[in-house]
């Protein structure tokens, strides 16, 4: 008899399994990809507002660059500004889907240089970051982006 429910327990296990692999399967990839594209979008947003204040870059964000970040071959009021700029205009194209992955390998590259120049040891975040932008890199923006509607039919 012990033998008997061990088999169930095994079956039912079995199918409980598959069951949730073929719910997974049933995920869009553009909803995958929208997921990807705004949780990088709002990280980088909420960074470059933190930056200015209007359409002014703030004296500390230069001082950030100045002291903390230490940017080499850049002078800290360029770096500031250029990023404030990056943090803004690459998530605003990311979220409506234009230009995806320029887009996304733009914010990858940030994503490099913040973590070998910045906060290498914040390597577990920056690694979640990279792997929605290169999902983004490879696969696109979906069917639920300006990217999409703007593509050229192909026959």
């Amino acid at each position: 008899m012990k033998m008997i429910m061990n088999t169930w327990y095994a079956g039912a296990l079995t199918t409980l399994f598959e069951r949730l692999v073929a719910l997974g399967d049933r995920i869009p990839a553009s909803l995958i990809a929208l997921m990807a594209r705004a949780s990088v979008a709002t990280v980088f947003w909420k960074s470059g507002q933190t930056k200015v204040d209007g359409w002014h870059v703030t004296s500390s964000a230069v001082q950030l660059f100045e002291y903390e970040y230490d940017l080499p071959l850049i002078p800290p009021e360029w770096a500031a500004h250029m990023a404030a700029g990056a943090e803004h205009l690459f998530p605003m194209l990311l979220i409506i889907g234009l230009a995806s992955r320029l887009s996304a390998l733009a914010l990858l590259v940030m994503t490099l240089v913040i973590q070998t120049l910045v906060y290498p040891e914040a390597w577990s975040v920056h690694l979640l970051w990279a792997t929605a932008l290169v999902y983004i890199i490879a696969r696109g923006p979906g069917v639920l982006s300006l990217d999409h509607l703007l593509k050229p039919a192909r026959s």
